[in-house]
């Protein structure tokens, strides 16, 4: 009986040690996990689809977007991403000051030729590469049909600065801007690339720099062309781009365009619905009218240099940005394609609706396959502008140079404005005089705020260890 129970109690206790075993084994995980950070709305639906067909690959999301974070982790020491969404712009930043993983030897020979040639390029350094296109930002020139019939111009007609100009004058005649700029570093940037600018260069070792902003064609091209459209007051310089008051002018048709890149569609649709079939998509205007444009946003996916999971970050980088369906499934939630294979298909260039957050497609561009424009405005990109190793910093301190040229023609149209308005007899709420502006001062042209612009770069490159020209 003793040993019948004995037995009993060693079975009991094999049996419990084979189920703790068990429980315990089913309660490790022992798949790679690696965290990524990125703003694109999208991204959940792209890492679902990545985890299902890579089981042994646990992705943590984060929503983060801008480059404080990333810098405040890297200067820190801990809590970086293995994957970082980064845009082109910021890139070369990244990559020079060796916190992006060289992923050269991970791409395949096929992949030159998979991308436009604007985006492929703009992950590139010294002949390396250290991320892969996620989308695209080739500019093209969206406006409001309704409120163009009404001042008499087809914006379909307008090739040149020349011919945008002269429409810019018939809008204001109706009481429209064609648009508005109040100091924007990325559209700057754009414009003086699609002028054929090359401002900055860059030294394969990333070390030694150019700025030459006040000697430069296309930047003169460009600031001569947009002073001369701020000084007659074409464009309202009182409102910064996506702010409530941009987006009411947009609204209301105060505002009639903006030169933007293609992801514009989704914006428009989600910021100014009240608008919807009012709008339509054109190529830019260039200085000439012969074809040519630029880049204004888009971004890439990266690998960290500090991930201790390389090969499973670039499984998802390459998911993200080369396997169909990570692709399909961010151009499904609004991204602009950077690939050329999605750029030529039928089901892409077709589409004339542009889909809400909640699922239904909107015509708003009036019926128009408005993406036959962008995907030429994407074949169009020249390929030779260059950005900065420190262009994070440089946008930032374009506000406080060039930015105080737009806060000049802001306050002096504002002045002018109140002036009118006291010559005719105009009121406040209370019925009181309306009371002149103070003089803004002195002029604040856009080639001095570019000339502040590039003695404060040369001398942040300086100070930071570049060798800068």
């Amino acid at each position: 009986m003793v040993a019948r129970i004995g037995r009993a109690v060693a079975v009991a206790c094999t049996v419990l040690a084979v189920v703790a075993t068990a429980a315990c084994g089913s309660a490790v995980d022992d798949r790679t996990h690696i965290t990524v950070w990125s703003w694109e709305p999208s991204m959940e639906e792209v890492v679902d689809r990545f985890e299902e067909e890579n089981p042994d690959i646990v992705v943590d999301l984060e929503n983060i977007s801008g480059y404080d974070n990333l810098n405040t982790a890297i200067q820190d020491g801990y809590g970086m991403p293995d994957v970082a969404q980064i845009e082109y712009f910021a890139l070369l930043q990244y990559a020079v000051s060796g916190q992006l993983l060289d992923i050269s030897d991970y791409v395949g020979d096929d992949y030159p030729n998979f991308y436009t040639p604007g985006t492929w390029s703009s992950v590139q350094l010294a002949g390396r590469i250290y991320g892969l296109p996620m989308d695209s930002g080739p500019m093209a020139f969206f406006y409001n049909k309704d409120v163009f019939d009404q001042a008499g111009v087809d914006a379909t007609k307008i090739r040149t600065w020349d011919d945008y100009y002269e429409a810019a004058k018939k809008l204001k005649q109706i009481g429209a801007y064609i648009t508005a700029d109040a100091g924007d570093a990325s559209f700057y940037a754009a414009m003086i690339w699609l002028a054929g600018g090359q401002p900055f260069h860059t030294s394969p070792d990333g070390r030694t720099v150019t700025v030459d902003l006040d000697g430069d064609e296309g930047t003169k091209r460009f600031t001569e062309f947009w002073q001369k459209m701020i000084d007659e007051g074409l464009i309202d310089t009182r409102r910064t781009t996506w702010s409530d008051g941009w987006k009411r002018a947009l609204g209301t048709g105060t505002v009639a365009s903006v030169f933007s890149g293609a992801w514009m569609p989704s914006m428009l649709l989600s910021n100014v619905l009240g608008a919807a079939g009012l709008w339509r998509v054109a190529p830019m205007p260039t200085p000439d009218g012969r074809p040519t444009n630029a880049e204004n946003g888009g971004s890439a996916m990266t690998v960290l240099q500090s991930t201790r999971k390389p090969e499973a970050a670039y499984r998802f980088v390459d998911f993200v940005t080369h396997d169909r369906q990570g692709i399909e499934a961010r151009v499904a939630g609004g991204s602009f394609p950077a690939d050329l294979a999605t750029l030529s298909s039928r089901e892409f260039l077709t589409k004339t609706t542009v889909r809400a957050s909640n699922g239904i497609d909107i015509p708003y561009f009036g019926g128009q396959q408005f993406n036959r424009v962008l995907a030429e405005a994407a074949e169009n990109v020249s390929v030779g502008y260059q950005y900065l190793p420190f262009e994070v910093y440089s946008r930032s301190d374009f506000r406080t140079t060039v930015g105080k040229s737009y806060k000049w023609s802001s306050a002096w149209q504002s002045y002018v404005k109140r002036q009118r308005e006291v010559q005719m007899g105009m009121t406040d709420e209370d019925g009181n005089p309306l009371q002149p502006f103070d003089d803004p001062g002195p002029k604040v042209s856009l080639r001095k705020g570019i000339a502040a612009w590039q003695a404060d770069l040369r001398e942040y490159g300086t100070n930071q260890g570049f060798t800068v020209k």
